[in-house]
């Protein structure tokens, strides 16, 4: 008899909507940060220090929100190795796109104070990098299955 108890069913559901409501709320936030012209906000022809931190801020909702709705697809059963190297690898994503997206803002940009941070070239392929980071992270996150052999086939 062993001693550790039954994977329990969690309410995936509500946690997959739940993580899929901040998702898509964490894409509204970055587009407005992003594209402002969106929603008819465009004010400035650079992008500066509100626009980047609004769209880092609906990156954090996006990450957050996906991993949310897909730690709910494992429904209470252990992860894998490979889903915790997932989430690592989100966090280390955000940091990464942060780090570049504010380099100006924390004083090892190209544009140090006193002049304006704009959100040059090397900072861009910097956030694309965190979010190809994230990106990979989150597909890690996904539960596979591994196939199972059929009976026929044992013989």
């Amino acid at each position: 008899m062993t001693d550790t108890p039954p994977a329990q069913k969690t309410n995936g559901r509500i946690r997959i909507r739940l993580g899929l409501g901040v998702t898509v709320l964490g894409f509204i936030i970055y587009l407005l940060g992003a594209e402002p012209g969106l929603y008819g906000l465009d004010r400035s022809p650079v992008v500066g220090f509100v626009q980047i931190a609004t769209f880092l801020v609906g990156l954090g909702f996006i990450c957050l929100g996906g991993y949310i709705s897909l730690a709910a697809l494992w429904n209470g059963g252990q992860k894998s190795i490979a889903s915790d190297i997932g989430l690592r690898l989100v966090g280390t994503g955000y940091v990464i796109a942060v780090a570049c997206g504010m380099a100006d803002i924390f004083g090892f940009g190209s544009n140090n104070y006193p002049t304006i941070p704009i959100f040059g070239l090397y900072q861009q392929i910097g956030v694309l990098a965190g979010e190809l980071v994230i990106a990979v992270g989150l597909l890690l996150l996904i539960p596979f299955k591994k196939p199972q052999p059929n009976i026929g086939d044992l013989q």
